[in-house]
């Protein structure tokens, strides 16, 4: 009988000779790799006929057992096809070995004899144990040969020689380890003699197992992976080997992450087998049995444990739900990510370990409550102090409402929670929102339509059906309410599975009556229609269920602002998930979704690609339809509710759409349709409308209009214009887009009539006056792009627009009999006509100087194409001859540059003729723009016509902005206008104006570049907002330089008007975004103004806060060190300190940023005796003290003793200097106080003792004789008293100075020590000056008294 095969520890421990003989060892092993491969072949040839040929334990023969150890020790040396014949013939041998376990349990039933069964049984447990042994060994050693040829590839990329295998090792690997796994399933308590198996026997295989797990490459095959995880399954469940696997299963999830859902299959699929969760709750109790702070140091291993507890939750829901209370401890923690893998792990359970009906009523309580907690808990967890907790919370919720796991009692109370969480400041955590209210209206227990007026009509109607099914209620019945989720919901808490039918097909069956607007009125009369559900119980039931979708929909209603104001986040991802959320709550009609959509318009010229693609999606989604007529609709609705942004949004779309082809011609034929009232019901507005999407199609493809101008000037113009005056002004902004080819068709057709009607229109009065401006600034505009010269019919309209105005005051003059009503009137008509008529001159003057300068362009064109076309022609010519030497002489002269120079002088002349003429002499622009200044300087008149004064001062404005001189011999006017002003609106208006004239006159502006920061401190909002929008345009397009008076536009930062803080804080932020950010060198400058400026100290914080902020770069940090230490050596005042120590804390401080302020300590010293910054300074070493390594830590805690040090000896100065000063000012008070008390006190003692009939009188008048001479006396003697305070003063400073010097002084002990006895001393010390003043006082008051008397 052969010893035992016992496992070692390493295949190489087989060769050694054990001491007690009782081991099965190689003891003639054969080096293979020497021999020949002829021989090598028939060397295994001959293994395998032996193993094949003789019994199956002929492994335990010695020889046998050699040569096959020599093959196994050697065979990653072997070729293909002998690595093949010894596998199969090893795994061969044990497939037939294994059904021979079964046999023998059934011989040991038939035998007596029981000493063959024993040896049968031992030679059983020997071969298998070998078999097992060996391919166990091969599979580790051909994976190993695999990972160094795997390494050798990815280190040699680029050659294309591979090494070539004529064997399949992953089938071979495949099969051998289900044949293992295979041994472990069988019944192997008879062969090890108990149900424990050998412990080296279990060890090995599972620790090889094991190591395979590590192995990403044998986990992506299916048959290798279900066979490691049924040996794993097998050993800890079938053989106890718990703690041991438990521990291996740890280490791989804390290091390998590919391996974790690998992991969680294997004990998944243990438990299923086996019907036996012990090595799962094993591992879960493991794993809350761990320290939470572990966690925290092991990021990666958090999140692996995170995700296997996920997985298995996943797979095995009971197992975990029964032992999630050792997990809950963790939510404590501070490891965010096991706080995000429990909240997952809890929203697994919800949704699957509850679902069973089965059992009693207490485990069904049971399971109720603790699905409850769970529950709560997760609504706990929306409020996680981290966002990305709060975030997964959100998420898991979206989950549970897909599976319909929230039951309508709960369903309110989530969306309340998501709504807040909209205004969560992570980014994170409002997407998770975003996607759980979009989750939450799809899957919506409710209906499809969730209209709060619809859901209001509804619940009342069956409320009534409610009262008429129970007419005899009691009082106390009718008290009780039925609760949104008692009756609804079954014993869980989820919706009973028939009920929601009920509610739903109920709710769609009432909805179309109520929701439909033009039917609200006869909700009354259906209430016949309403259905009949059943019986009481379930009406009430329904009813909870409407007021539970009434409460949805005003929740969802009530986040429409949110959703706008998400919409001008900075996050494109708010922005696109705010986005997709309206258009879900367009669909479902919640109140207010509409109204919101509309907001996004604006967001199509956002920079963002996706948020131009999230918006231009949901424009086709909500405005185009497959019915062009209905598009139509959508769209001119669209144009008529929208504003001039709104507009200019819509038209940037529109033209994308029809680029694309979205918007297609049948569509562009339902809007002419609508334009030309060709549709039943199409009113002017909607004519206008549909004329306005057409002029912003028109931009894309010019054809649009083509074959409608005739129409256009027949509707635009007509009849229908005086219904709706804003179609004129659109009909004259689709005649400015015609192309060049439509324009000239319509100036040979019917040029004159349209020109006719624009005059009409500027110098007529049939036009309202909010109307009147706008389409008169088209109109001629229009003029300007169509007629062939502009100038003359422009000089026809300023004539006909004067006449209007003065006719007016002829009948002035005129009627002078009339009654005071009638002038008012006529007076109220001339300033409005004078209003017009200042209007339409400046902006013909405007128009004039656009159309000089597109005539200057025009031929700069037209002469490059010409110098072009020469060159190209003279390229072509074989002989240029004298051509190109006339070409080469002018190049050489500079006559192209002349013509160019000549060209700019005409432009120049021609600009300049507008408003000042030439030769001396005045044009009729020019007349009225003398007439303009004069008016504007008349401020009593314009004080009674505020708006003449807005008419007038554009205007003014306007000429200034074409003529240089005009500009500047007004520039005075208009700086006083802006600046006292009665009317914001001229405020405002002018200030607008000072930024285009800073465009055009830079020069003649920059002197009064005070004066227009000092706009910014105006007090009408909108000044300010136009101030800031004209600064913030002039700056960041380099046309006005950054000067001192930027500080300004800082305190605009804390401006009370949300708006305008907004807009300063853009600014500055777009500022840092050039060259090397300005801010950096604008920021002590800003720091010393706002110094000095009285401003609070919240909002001073507030400003140099955001400032520092948008400084990033290190370097420039460092320098901002050492820049603002250097400030405080020429301050003195301890706010400035105060404030500079603040924005130093701001800072974010490097190494090299530490080093310089501790080499500035010399700087600021003297400033560290105030609290507020040494507090400043203290916060600075704090920061320090996190990112700092050892060396420099060390240096840090030193500067912090330096600082506390010289911060406790300043205190003590300014006390001692203080007292001092205390001491003297109260000396010199005690002795003025003194004297004249004793006098008035003394002589009455002595009048009373001495002599009673002295008065008063006669009493005071010798003592006033002697008073001087006392006086004289004490004073001498509070003088020597002051002089020894003194005295004493300059010793304690000496012992100040010998104690930072380091040297020490007899005063400097005593002070040390008794620092209380000493001011004892000085108060006794006073108090003695005091007595021997009074005495001497009191005594020659005494002497004088008595000698007056014997007199």
């Amino acid at each position: 009988m052969a010893p035992p095969f016992v496992f070692p520890q390493i295949l190489r421990a087989l060769e050694e000779d054990p001491e007690d003989n009782h081991r099965l060892f190689a003891q003639n092993p054969v080096d293979v790799t020497s021999l020949r491969p002829s021989d090598l072949e028939e060397f295994v040839k001959g293994v395998s006929f032996d193993l094949s040929d003789r019994e199956l334990f002929c492994i335990e023969d010695q020889d046998v057992f050699d040569r096959v150890y020599s093959l196994v020790r050697s065979f990653y040396t072997l070729p293909p096809p002998c690595k093949c014949n010894l596998v199969e013939s090893l795994r061969s041998n044990l497939s037939v070995l294994l059904p021979n376990v079964d046999s023998i349990s059934r011989s040991v039933q038939d035998q007596e004899d029981e000493v063959p069964i024993i040896d049968r049984i031992t030679s059983h447990r020997n071969a298998l144990k070998i078999y097992t042994f060996f391919l166990i060994t091969i599979v580790m050693s051909e994976e190993a040969l695999v990972s160094s040829v795997d390494s050798t590839k990815v280190a040699g990329r680029g050659r294309k020689k591979q090494v070539v295998q004529s064997w399949s090792w992953e089938a071979q690997r495949g099969r051998m380890l289900n044949l293992i796994a295979n041994s472990l399933e069988i019944n192997l308590s008879l062969l090890f003699g108990s149900a424990e198996l050998d412990e080296n026997y279990l060890s090995f295989v599972v620790k090889n197992s094991f190591s395979l797990f590590e192995n990403a490459a044998i986990l992506k095959d299916p048959e290798a992976k279900d066979a490691l995880c049924r040996i794993i399954g097998a050993s800890a469940t079938k053989y106890r080997y718990i703690v041991q696997s438990c521990a291996s299963v740890m280490h791989l999830i804390h290091k390998y992450d590919f391996a974790v859902v690998h992991v969680a299959d294997a004990v998944a699929r243990a438990e299923s087998k086996y019907s036996d969760g012990t090595l799962a709750v094993t591992i879960i109790r493991d794993i809350g049995r761990t320290d939470p702070k572990a966690y925290v140091k092991d990021t990666v291993g958090a999140d692996n444990v995170g995700r296997f507890l996920v997985e298995l939750a996943d797979r095995l829901p009971k197992v975990v739900s029964t032992n999630v209370g050792v997990l809950v401890p963790h939510f404590g923690g501070e490891s965010y990510k096991i706080r995000n893998a429990l909240v997952g792990v809890l929203g697994k359970l919800v949704a699957k370990a509850f679902n069973d009906v089965e059992g009693d009523v207490s485990s069904k309580s049971l399971r109720l409550r603790t699905k409850q907690a769970m529950l709560e808990i997760l609504l706990e967890r929306c409020r996680d102090v981290s966002a990305y907790t709060r975030s997964r919370v959100l998420q898991v919720w979206a989950e549970l409402c897909e599976e319909h796991s929230v039951s309508i009692g709960l369903w309110n109370e989530v969306a309340s929670i998501s709504a807040g969480r909209l205004e969560d400041k992570s980014a994170i955590v409002r997407k998770s929102a975003l996607n759980l209210l979009i989750t939450m209206l799809q899957h919506n227990p409710f209906g499809p339509q969730l209209r709060i007026a619809s859901f209001e009509a509804t619940l009342e109607q069956y409320k009534r059906k409610l009262n008429e099914l129970e007419p005899n209620r009691t009082t106390e019945d009718s008290s009780k309410e039925p609760t949104s989720d008692g009756d609804s919901c079954n014993g869980d808490g989820e919706i009973d599975d028939s009920q929601p039918e009920v509610t739903n097909n109920t709710h769609l069956d009432s909805l179309p009556d109520s929701c439909q607007p033009e039917n609200g009125e006869d909700i009354c009369e259906k209430d016949v229609s309403v259905p009949d559900i059943g019986n009481l119980e379930q009406t009430k039931a329904l009813i909870a269920s409407l007021e539970a979708g009434l409460s949805f929909s005003k929740c969802m209603s009530a986040s429409m602002p949110i959703l706008v104001q998400l919409m001008a986040s900075s996050s494109a991802s708010d922005v696109e998930n705010a986005i997709l959320l309206l258009m879900r709550c367009k669909q479902f009609q919640i109140d207010g979704a509409e109204a919101c959509l509309r907001k996004i318009l604006p967001l199509a010229f956002s920079q963002d690609k996706s948020i131009y693609e999230a918006v231009e999606n949901a424009f086709i989604s909500i405005y185009i339809r497959k019915n062009p007529v209905e598009t139509a609709k959508q769209l001119l609705n669209l144009a008529i509710d929208s504003n001039i942004g709104d507009q200019a949004a819509l038209e940037f779309i529109v033209n994308a759409l029809v680029s694309k082809g979205e918007i297609s011609s049948s569509t562009t034929s339902a809007l002419w349709d609508f334009f030309c009232f060709n549709i039943n019901g199409t009113t002017a507005e909607q004519s206008r409308g549909a004329l306005s999407i057409l002029c912003m199609a028109a931009k894309s493809s010019s054809r649009i209009r083509g074959s409608h101008i005739q129409d256009i000037i027949d509707i635009g113009f007509g009849r229908w214009a005086k219904v709706e005056p804003l179609l004129a002004r659109t009909a004259c902004t689709a005649i400015q887009r015609l192309s060049e080819e439509d324009k000239k068709k319509l100036l040979l057709s019917s040029g004159s009539r349209l020109f006719g009607i624009l005059e009409s229109l500027i110098t007529g009065n049939w036009l309202p006056e909010n109307i009147y401006y706008a389409t008169a600034d088209k109109a001629i505009s229009a003029i300007y792009m169509i007629h062939p010269t502009p100038e003359v019919l422009a000089s026809t309209i300023i004539k006909k627009s004067l006449s209007t105005v003065f006719d007016v005051v002829g009948q002035d003059h005129a009627q002078n009999d009339t009654d005071e009503n009638t002038v008012d009137f006529l007076t109220t008509v001339q300033v409005a006509k004078l209003s017009r008529f200042l209007f339409v001159v400046s902006h013909i003057a405007m128009n004039q100087l656009v159309y000089i300068e597109s005539c200057v362009q025009k031929i700069r064109r037209q002469k490059t194409k010409k110098d072009k076309a020469a060159a190209e022609s003279q390229n072509t010519e074989e002989n240029p001859g004298p051509t190109q030497e006339n070409h080469s002489i002018n190049a050489e002269l500079g006559l192209a540059a002349s013509d160019d120079a000549l060209l700019d002088t005409l432009a120049e002349r021609a600009e300049r003729e507008i408003v000042s003429g030439g030769s001396g002499e005045k044009n009729l622009i020019g007349d009225c723009a003398t007439f303009l200044s004069k008016l504007c300087r008349n401020f009593s008149v314009l004080q009674k016509h505020p708006e003449l004064q807005a008419s007038a001062m554009l205007a003014l404005c306007r000429c200034m902005i074409i003529d240089a001189s005009f500009c500047e011999s007004n520039l005075q006017l208009l700086f006083t206008v802006v600046e006292n002003a009665p009317s914001e609106v001229v405020r405002s208006n002018c200030t607008l104006s000072l930024g285009d004239l800073a465009v055009r006159f830079p020069n003649l502006l920059e002197p009064w570049t005070e004066n227009m920061y000092a706009r910014l401190r105006d007090a009408s909002v909108s000044v300010r907002k136009n101030a800031v929008l004209v600064l913030s345009h002039l700056i960041l397009n380099d046309m006005m330089k950054v000067k001192g008076h930027i500080n300004e536009m800082a305190i605009c930062i804390e401006d009370d008007v949300e708006r305008i803080s907004s807009l300063a804080k853009l600014f500055f932020h777009e500022l840092s975004k050039k060259g090397s950010n300005p801010i950096y060198n604008l920021l002590p400058d800003i720091l010393g103004q706002l110094s000095n400026r009285n401003l609070k100290r919240e909002s001073f914080c507030n400003v140099m806060q955001f400032l520092i902020g948008s400084i990033k770069k290190d370097k420039q940090m460092e320098a901002l060190v050492e820049k603002l230490c250097n400030r405080f050596s020429g301050v003195t005042d301890t706010k400035q300190w105060e404030y500079i120590s603040y924005s130093l804390s701001l800072l974010t401080f490097t190494e090299k940023g530490i080093k310089k302020l501790i080499e500035s300590f010399k700087s600021y010293e003297h400033a560290l005796a105030e609290d507020l910054v040494t507090e400043n300074f203290r916060s600075i070493i704090n920061k320090g003290k996190k990112f700092a390594k050892p060396e420099l830590k060390a240096c840090i805690e030193e500067f912090e003793e330096k600082v506390n040090k010289f911060h406790m000896e300043k205190k003590e100065q300014e006390e001692t200097a203080r007292n001092a000063q205390v001491h003297i000012e109260k000396t010199k008070n005690m002795e003025s106080l003194v004297v004249p008390s004793k006098v008035k006190d003394e002589p009455v003692e002595e009048y009373d003792e001495d002599d009673e009939g002295v008065s008063e009188s006669e009493i005071m008048d010798p003592s006033m004789e002697e008073h001087g001479d006392s006086l004289k006396a004490s004073d001498s003697e509070v003088e020597e008293e002051q002089s020894n305070s003194e005295e004493e003063l300059s010793d304690s400073e000496e012992v100040q100075d010998s104690e930072q010097s380091g040297t020490t002084s007899p005063y400097s002990l005593n002070e040390n020590t008794n620092a209380g006895e000493e001011e004892e001393e000085g108060e006794s010390e006073s108090s003695n000056v005091k007595r021997r003043t009074r005495t001497k006082s009191s005594t020659s008051i005494r002497r004088n008294l008595r000698s007056t008397s014997r007199k």
